[in-house]
């Protein structure tokens, strides 16, 4: 196998993990690099991949890695025009797309029309523009790839069967730190207890969504986007163990699912090497240490954020993305210890109540439904400070 590389957001939780997979896979070429201001792990990583071209999201921190790499040939790139450059650059032929929120969609959508295959590590790109990242995809003959785990497990499970034969797929959660406490019990909830997932390691706006559950929502909207299915047809099965992630069931009673020690780079590297799979040293399920695969129906009552996806979902047009960015804004100011947990959803609840829809959003309609919940949400933050 080989293969040309470029991965956006190589410096966050996905984008580290990829890069180790192609270090033990061989035969990717690492072609380009982007990230949102961490220079100096970009720099450790520019040295040590040789890329052609290199890209900072902040502005103000282009020139200082054009500075400390002046002694390679790497291309030295920033802002959003540089991030655009570095996902259509040269003959790459797939682009990881791993920055997170709806900062990934302009450059997923410039991968996309420059002809690029997609590993797609992004929910919020086909959340807030799935109609037309799918339009686009199939226009330009562009393969999506799903990376996050249940998508792949998905992905895997469909493989080889007629679409016309599937009832249901089942998307499996964890459940979060917070599996099994009351509505009441949320609101007490700490920063730390939110950022101790039990199973996963993830990036901090990853993880606060798992533990809200929205982070799920998300992934039944990429779902009904990425496998052309009614929302009708998409279920969620809390699945402590998330050893199972994700299944499929058949109209014959058949149900094939996925399994799998919870590490990322099993996903990415399908990702990278399907229809082939390779070796790999990464863990393996003994099914002689399992005491138990265990199932529950989620809580959409407390853990609210699932329902809000839902609707959104139901809803269409500019509400999904008003809901993302509204999401998007309350996990960062719980992070800053701005609001409490419950805060989140409160927020989210009254901005897409608020919302005026379109129905049927053009790209820059959805770039302008994305800046008016992120105002929104912070209009209602102040307001009830």
């Amino acid at each position: 196998m080989t293969k040309k590389l470029i991965v956006l957001g190589s410096t966050g939780s996905i984008g580290r993990q990829a890069l180790d997979v192609c270090e033990k896979l061989g035969g990717i070429r690492v072609v380009g690099l982007a990230a949102g201001s961490n220079i100096s792990l970009l720099e450790e990583q520019a040295r040590k991949y040789k890329p052609e071209i290199v890209s900072v999201m902040d502005p103000s921190k282009g020139n200082d890695l054009k500075t400390r790499l002046k002694d390679t040939t790497t291309k030295v790139v920033w802002g959003l025009e540089g991030m655009l450059e570095t996902a259509a650059f040269g003959d790459a032929d797939t682009v990881l797309t791993s920055i997170v929120g709806i900062a990934g969609l302009l450059p997923t959508m410039k991968a996309i029309e420059a002809g690029k295959n997609i590993a797609l590590a992004n929910k919020e790109t086909l959340v807030t523009a799935g109609k037309l990242v799918m339009e686009a995809a199939k226009r330009n003959n562009v393969n999506i790839f799903p990376v996050d785990s249940e998508h792949s497990a998905l992905f895997q499970s469909l493989s080889g069967n007629r679409s016309q034969d599937v009832d249901k797929l089942i998307l499996t959660a964890s459940g979060g730190p917070f599996r099994g406490y009351s509505a009441k019990e949320l609101e007490k909830v700490t920063l730390k207890q939110a950022l101790n997932h039990p199973n996963w390691s993830m990036g901090n706006k990853i993880t606060i969504d798992s533990a809200t559950m929205m982070n799920k929502g998300l992934e039944v909207i990429e779902a009904k986007w990425l496998f052309d299915v009614e929302l009708s047809k998409i279920e969620v099965l809390v699945h402590p163990q998330s050893i199972i992630h994700s299944m499929v069931s058949y109209i014959d009673g058949s149900i094939i699912a996925q399994l799998g020690v919870p590490d990322m780079r099993i996903p990415i590297q399908l990702s990278l090497t399907w229809p082939e799979r390779q070796e790999n040293s990464f863990g393996r399920v003994d099914f002689m240490k399992l005491k138990s695969l265990t199932f529950e129906k989620p809580e959409p009552k407390v853990f609210r954020c699932l329902t809000f996806a839902e609707q959104a979902a139901n809803i269409g047009g500019s509400m999904p993305t008003v809901m993302n960015a509204a999401n998007e804004i309350a996990v960062s100011l719980f992070l800053a210890g701005e609001i409490s947990f419950t805060g989140i959803m409160d927020l989210i609840e009254n901005v897409m109540q608020n919302h005026k829809m379109n129905t049927n959003p053009s790209l820059d309609d959805i770039i302008e439904a994305d800046a008016w919940g992120r105002k929104e949400t912070m209009r209602l933050f102040k307001r009830n400070k």
